[in-house]
């Protein structure tokens, strides 16, 4: 049948993974078909079923790896994986450019709580409750970092070569998600970072931060580290403990599942 565009032509698609999230619940886990108007390329059709290309690492078209401006065929079979952080593929994908082997992130304002979390583990979080949707885009742009966002919307934007959207809603399991996602483990630098502004942290000996303390403090604890850009003075008090201990559950699950 002849149409406005060109002809329609069938084609076979499967999401794999949390890719599945972003399609209707009779299209998860499993191929289906869609018919297109074509000449079509593969862009065309993620735009067309809602997939972000933030979040697709990987796309082969009859076992073939391909990039997103490859022109589909009648009958192609389209397999698409979503990011592959954890490993270098980068033989393998023909969608980015490079993988981000520095991981940085910068949060939208839905994700407060687990900017403070990723920055105690020692990321580079930037996060502000005011970042407007292209603000984000071009900071990430610019600065190579991947975006955390609740916001759907948010990805459809076809600047964005680095996102993720998370699926979690408590904090504590939004953190496990993103360390599990981007394989965080080996890369954790606890409190070596600012957890309200993101500046890195330096150890600081008592005598120069004597006056920022009080009586108590500098009686029990020895070690205590700096942000400059705060003037504030962290040690390793009890919150730091649940935190250390939090940190220590996370890893040792990991080891749990590899074994």
């Amino acid at each position: 049948m002849k149409g406005k565009g060109g002809m329609k032509k069938t084609f076979i698609f499967r999401f794999y993974a949390e890719l599945n999230d972003f399609l209707p619940q009779n299209r998860r886990q499993k191929s289906f078909l869609e018919s297109f108007k074509t000449p079509i390329t593969i862009a065309e059709t993620m735009v067309s079923l809602g997939i972000p290309f933030s979040e697709i690492d990987l796309i082969l078209v009859n076992g073939e790896s391909v990039a997103m401006n490859h022109r589909l065929k009648e009958n192609d079979r389209v397999s698409v994986y979503p990011i592959f952080e954890s490993m270098d593929i980068s033989s393998k994908t023909k969608v980015r450019v490079k993988a981000l082997r520095v991981t940085k992130f910068i949060l939208d304002c839905h994700l407060g709580k687990l900017a403070k979390y990723l920055r105690m583990l020692g990321f580079d979080t930037l996060y502000r409750n005011d970042f407007g949707d292209d603000e984000i885009i071009d900071i990430a742009s610019e600065e190579e970092r991947i975006i955390l966002t609740r916001d759907k919307l948010l990805l459809s934007s076809p600047k964005i070569s680095h996102a993720y959207f998370v699926r979690a809603i408590d904090r504590h399991e939004q953190l496990i998600e993103v360390v599990k996602k981007f394989d965080l483990y080996s890369q954790f630098r606890s409190f070596t970072r600012c957890m309200t502004c993101n500046a890195s942290l330096y150890e600081i000996s008592k005598e120069e931060i004597i006056n920022k303390i009080d009586r108590e403090t500098a009686r029990v604890f020895n070690q205590f580290f700096y942000c400059k850009h705060c003037d504030k003075v962290f040690w390793k008090g009890s919150h730091f403990k649940r935190m250390e201990a939090f940190i220590r559950e996370l890893v040792l699950n990991n080891v749990r599942r590899s074994l």
